[in-house]
């Protein structure tokens, strides 16, 4: 379909009340757009089931959301902060009967024929997220921000740290309050006056002890929607439309007893379902079950109406729509990058590779469309946009790649961590739909493209950790599948020097030793804290061949001062781990490399190679490590500012300082054991 019948399509799910056709929409399209095509019919079937639009219904029909909700009767409890302050916060106090298309702060409540006022009510954004928790907790948040441009730009100031104080509009509700005497544990009896509109009816007072045997009913009712919704529809696209589903499926007696609130229900009453992770986002499940990898339910970003240049990339594992191709012709033209080479292996990147016939497809679509948006791109127009699409393209190309890689490599998936390819799919849909958001000449408004920048931060952070979370898992896979022969041990070998790399785990930071076999574990956490310039003081331990060796094995054989790196080598173990601070999580890498040769040895132990100045320990661990060193690019900004300041102001993140490291090894006075 055009963009124009979708337009159309969803004009009419938001107008119709009665059970429809295919037929009545395609009807609907013709009246305004009477050229459609032969497989209209087939584009809007296809499109109504896969984005699940509408309620099914027997006979091919079909119902709206607006035709089942409109006219439902509910429940809020005002929570005793509320009651006190004479407030109401929407939230998602009307989750599932509300237009998703609104935001809470767009909903209009009505009492005795008159509307609610609306005021503002401050406080920090903490205090407000759990009236946003039911339509996922990592989107309050958003919610909140997109209350008013006030807090867009709070949240957006500063990506590390959340807004000291927001403001989010409440309805005022003194005088409904002092009226109906409404005390804590009461509730409103609301209705859905106009779902379109999100108009909605406060009915009466509801007291939770008048209707406790239709609150068991009701109860069981939405369970058992809810254990359908699951074997249906699985996790779905969003913890708003399992809630939806679930009211479908639990039958229209959930919408005409106000016996509970929903709010009641997920954190109180059911001890059937929980809140569980699933990928970047949460969804609902059986409570005490993961929701299981390799479904079909995994989110596929593709249109449900392919064109045939979507179709041909879709059997290449990329579903993506005609508009991400054309937001990467853009690129390219912000770019000034006219090379049709390039463009295409950001588009497919390797291991993907298209037949000879679909490349000249392809590539005859993005010349003939990097010609028609050259005669009207302004690059002066584009400044503000084009950075962040930037942003978004080289992130969606890096998922796509390594979504490919894991696919051609035939890795056994359970060797992935949990929801590896549901991240990454998370990942895919979501910079995805920002290259659609961002495909026209168009300029956005800062405040939406700062909004989005950030968004975009907290991917590229998400896609970072799973690499190299995943680089981990199919390390361990590869040496598995290997077999591996350990030397013999040989107790009279005698003691020699060797190089050995250290690497702080999710950084690109390392440096090699030259290193002596007599030396301790004891003297190796010593080397370690030397060569990074950290303190020591803090809990640490060494992980070999799945034993932990540290101070606190005083006299043991895993006592870190009786073990030496020759016996180590001698148990033929070539890798091993170091962790320190575990609240942080640093992990130093330790590879044993070659022995070195009489004419390499060293006077003592030396660093002499590396890469990357050491990140300080105090700053957490390796990702906020990697969100500073990004933070740093950003050339007079609060972030930039606040990374300086964390770091120090002299910390440069390529210099990998080899006199310093060496002049601290020196002063610790290690005792080499020569034979």
């Amino acid at each position: 379909m055009t963009i124009e019948q979708e337009d159309i399509l969803y004009e009419f799910l938001e107008e119709r009340l009665q059970p429809f056709t295919v037929s009545d929409v395609v009807e609907e399209i013709y009246k305004v757009d009477p050229t459609g095509n032969f497989r209209l019919a087939d584009e809007v079937h296809t499109f109504i089931e896969k984005r699940r639009l509408a309620f099914p219904l027997p006979n091919r029909y079909y119902q709206t959301r607006r035709g089942y909700f409109e006219g439902a009767r509910f429940v809020i409890r005002p929570s005793r902060l509320e009651i006190q302050n004479g407030i109401l916060i929407p939230g998602h106090r009307c989750l599932p009967f509300e237009n998703p298309m609104l935001f809470p702060h767009e909903f209009q409540f009505v009492w005795k024929g008159e509307p609610i006022p609306k005021i503002t009510t401050e406080g920090s954004p903490e205090e407000f997220y759990p009236y946003y928790s039911l339509y996922g907790e990592e989107y309050a948040p958003q919610y909140i921000a997109r209350d008013n441009p006030d807090n867009e730009s709070a949240f957006s100031a500063n990506p590390y740290e959340e807004p000291g104080e927001v403001s989010i509009t409440t309805l005022d509700l003194r005088a409904l309050y002092r009226e109906t005497g409404l005390v804590p544990g009461n509730g409103l009896v609301v209705q859905v006056s106009d779902w379109k509109a999100g108009v909605f009816t406060i009915l009466d007072v509801w007291r939770e002890s008048a209707l406790s045997e239709a609150a068991a009913e009701w109860a069981r009712l939405l369970e058992q929607g809810f254990f359908t919704a699951f074997e249906t529809i699985g996790p779905g696209t969003s913890t708003e439309e399992q809630l939806v589903f679930a009211f479908w499926f639990g039958g229209p007696r959930l919408l005409d007893i106000p016996a509970m609130d929903v709010e009641t229900f997920m954190y109180s009453y059911t001890e059937k379902i929980d809140t569980v992770s699933y990928g970047m986002e949460t969804r609902f499940w059986y409570a005490g079950k993961e929701i299981p990898d390799g479904h079909p339910w995994a989110e596929d970003g593709s249109p449900p109406d392919k064109t045939e240049l979507e179709e041909m990339l879709y059997t290449y594992g990329l579903p993506v729509s005609e508009y991400v191709i054309q937001s990467y012709v853009r690129d390219a033209l912000y770019q000034q990058d006219n090379a049709l080479p390039a463009l295409l292996g950001r588009i497919v990147p390797a291991p993907i590779t298209l037949s000879l016939e679909d490349e000249l497809f392809l590539s005859q679509y993005l010349m003939e469309v990097y010609e028609e948006f050259s005669r009207t791109y302004s690059i002066f127009l584009d400044k503000d946009m084009g950075p962040v699409r930037h942003t978004a393209a080289e992130l969606h190309t890096a998922v796509v790649a390594l979504m490919s890689q894991l696919s051609a490599d035939g890795v056994d998936q359970s060797w992935l961590p949990q929801h590896t390819l549901v991240i990454l799919s998370q990942l895919q849909v979501h910079a995805a739909h920002i290259l659609e958001d961002l495909d026209h000449d168009e300029p956005h408004e800062m405040t939406d493209l700062e909004t989005i920048d950030t968004a975009l931060e907290g991917m590229i952070e998400t896609y970072e950790d799973i690499k190299r979370r995943v680089q981990e898992a199919l390390d361990g896979y590869r040496r598995s599948r290997l077999s591996v022969v350990r030397p013999k041990q040989q107790h009279d070998q005698p003691m020699q020097w060797r190089a050995l790399q250290l690497a702080i785990a999710g950084t690109s930071v390392w440096r090699r030793i030259l290193v002596h076999d007599s030396l301790s574990l004891f003297d190796l956490h010593r080397i370690i804290m030397a060569v990074f310039g950290w303190s020591g003081q803090k809990l640490y331990g060494f992980i070999i061949d799945g034993d932990l060796y540290d101070a606190e094995e005083h006299g043991s054989d895993r006592d870190e001062r009786l073990m030496s790196l020759g016996d180590v080598f001698e148990k033929g173990i070539r890798e091993f781990s170091y962790n320190y601070d575990y609240t942080a999580e640093w992990e130093v890498r330790i590879s044993l490399l070659h022995p070195l040769d009489g004419s390499e040895t060293p006077r003592s132990v030396c660093c002499v190679a590396g890469e990357g100045a050491a990140p300080p320990e105090h700053i957490g661990g390796p990702l906020p490590f990697r969100r500073f060193l990004s933070a740093l690019q950003k050339e007079h900004s609060p972030e930039q500012a606040e990374a300086q300041r964390v770091l120090g102001g002299d910390f440069i993140p390529e210099l990998c300082d080899l006199s310093t490291c060496n002049n601290r090894l020196l002063s610790l006075s290690l005792q080499i054991k020569q034979e």
